[in-house]
């Protein structure tokens, strides 16, 4: 039986599509730049700012002392004495955990390795991972949702931002200011500064504020009428930012885009964070920063990575030592 070979012209596909341009001495295809632009965020100051502690266990486990032995005057013909003891109290914070898995097919690397043109890919996306994973960190430093450092509601951190608030709900000496609408952004941050400062009980020591960076765009101009800015700080190698003076020295104003900005109506709900930072601490387990574990191959021969890092924030002194603002505008 003679076979019957189809020259129809569905039979035969064209890939000159594939080239920019075909003419007399010219084949013109694609070629890309070996470089990738790459803006993406990937970290936020808080969280290369803070202490990092290693955690004593799960919850890992603080004492904090409130108060130390009391003492009066009497009689010095009549001495006498009542007994007293320092007040510790026990703190606990449960750690979290959080992963990132990336995955490589064997046929697509193999394909980008004999191409050639792009040879740093892979590392560079495993290297993307690891920065993913530390961007949640820093956002969930101050977003995290959980409620309760023992008895946790969420898989979160309890954000900086919730135990700030928090601790100012339950202190008599250092509440929130909420900021007039025509009041002075920077005045407020004077007077809770000073009010940090004036404590008899606490001898804190507010090192920053914090807040997003259109909270201090408004900053900037209205400090920018009274020529206020009398120093720079650096706040991370290479990173200058503008100070105020306050009672407890310069105040270095640090932008952290992770600290949101709520819609209300019309108007806009700005906050912002006086933290002593040495009080902030971070308490990680085995290492402060994401390990990389490598699983065996799957079935498809995909190679696995999985990005692993577990710790938690705890604001240590959030009834005294930071305080928070509050401006809608």
């Amino acid at each position: 039986m003679e076979r019957q070979v189809d020259i129809s012209a569905a039979a035969f596909r064209s890939i000159k599509a594939a080239a920019d341009y075909l003419g007399p001495g010219a084949i013109e295809v694609n070629r890309y730049q070996s470089e990738i632009t790459d803006m993406v965020r990937r970290r936020f100051p808080l969280g290369q700012r803070i202490d990092q502690t290693l955690a004593t266990g799960q919850p890992s486990r603080f004492f904090e002392q409130l108060a130390i032995p009391s003492a009066a005057f009497v009689d010095p013909r009549i001495l006498a004495a009542t007994g007293s003891q320092p007040q510790r109290v026990e703190r606990v914070v449960t750690l979290k955990a959080l992963t990132a898995q990336i995955n490589y097919g064997l046929f697509d690397v193999e394909v980008n390795q004999q191409q050639g043109q792009f040879a740093y890919l892979e590392a560079k996306d495993l290297t993307d991972t690891v920065d993913g994973t530390l961007k949640l960190h820093d956002q969930n430093l101050w977003q995290g949702n959980d409620t309760d450092l023992l008895a946790t509601t969420s898989v979160q951190y309890y954000g900086i931002s919730g135990q700030v608030f928090t601790g100012d709900a339950a202190s008599n000496g250092n509440t929130t200011l909420a900021i007039a609408s025509s009041g002075s952004i920077v005045d407020a941050i004077k007077l809770q500064t000073a009010t940090l400062a004036a404590r008899t009980d606490y001898e804190t020591r507010p090192s920053a504020f914090y807040a997003g960076p259109l909270f201090l765009d408004l900053i900037d101009r209205e400090a920018k009428s009274f020529q206020l800015y009398f120093n720079q700080v650096e706040i991370l190698p290479g990173v200058v930012v503008e100070g105020i003076p306050t009672q407890m020295g310069t105040l270095p104003l640090v932008g952290d885009p992770s600290i949101t900005v709520w819609p209300y109506g019309a108007q806009k709900i700005y906050t912002g964070f006086i933290l002593s930072e040495d009080m902030v601490q971070y308490a990680y387990l085995t290492d402060p920063l994401p390990r990389v574990f490598q699983l065996g191959l799957l079935g498809n021969l995909a190679a696995s990575y999985v990005v692993v890092k577990f710790g938690a924030v705890v604001v240590k002194g959030a009834p005294y030592a930071h305080t928070a603002l509050t401006l809608t505008r």
